[in-house]
């Protein structure tokens, strides 16, 4: 009888503990670690899985039949498409903005703000791909507007997602634009803000919206719907500003 019961309470356990798959913009690679342990909390027997990439690739997976639940985008426009689409079955809303950040290994006049990439001696400049990277796309417009890219498009190597933006950035270039976010981790403390990085001026490229949609691959899953909700609590919004994205 004591094994039956065993059973029967192992197999309950196993029908209420829950699986959520996540599809996660790059920039949230941080961050959405510590959103995982924060909700876990409340939800100690779900098992999150995360996927991450650039929003464009991972958008091409969830419309190729990629089985997420949830999907945490770098920009509106993707999740909206997939909801037109009826692949997702919430509309966006906005979660969080991102920021642009310059990050580099080496000494710079940050001071002067995203100008510093015509210094002589920057001969590589990392940036995503804005193909498929909103925050790529954000980047060309700063240069743009700050009427730089001319002088710098010779100089730049696109990277298949801002995290690896990042990762050119402290190896194989001189300068990189990245998600501010990026800049929060443990891993990145020895990088100082006005010697190693900066911030792009905001008013230099559209807002990075950032969208939450559910798929419909999660419509039945109630810890899907739960982990959902709380990326739009307060708990989550306090992560998010620890993480240098804006919710307001």
């Amino acid at each position: 009888m004591f094994k039956i019961a065993m059973a029967i309470l192992s197999l309950s356990v196993c029908l209420v503990a829950g699986e959520i798959r996540l599809a996660v913009a790059a920039n949230m690679s941080d961050a959405i670690e510590v959103l995982k342990k924060e909700f876990t909390k409340s939800n100690p027997d779900t098992k999150i899985s995360v996927i991450l990439g650039s929003s464009g690739k991972l958008t091409a997976q969830i419309k190729t039949g990629a089985p997420y639940d949830v999907f945490l985008s770098a920009d509106m426009m993707l999740p909206q498409k997939l909801y037109e689409e009826n692949i997702a079955i919430t509309a966006p809303v906005v979660y969080a903005k991102g920021v642009l950040a310059l990050l580099s290994t080496k000494t710079f006049d940050f001071s002067k703000g995203i100008a510093v990439v015509q210094d002589a001696s920057i001969l590589k400049i990392a940036l995503a791909n804005p193909k498929t990277a909103p925050y790529g796309t954000a980047t060309l417009e700063a240069l743009k507007n700050a009427n730089l890219y001319d002088s710098v498009s010779s100089k730049l190597v696109y990277a298949e997602s801002i995290s690896q933006a990042v990762q050119y950035a402290t190896t194989v270039v001189d300068i990189g634009f990245v998600a501010k976010s990026s800049l929060y981790s443990n891993k990145m403390t020895q990088y100082k803000k006005g010697v190693h990085w900066e911030d792009v001026d905001t008013k230099l490229y559209t807002p990075i919206s950032q969208g939450v949609v559910m798929l419909k691959n999660g419509e039945k899953n109630a810890e899907a719907k739960a982990f959902y909700e709380f990326i739009l609590s307060q708990n989550a919004k306090k992560i998010f500003n620890d993480f240098g994205y804006i919710t307001q």
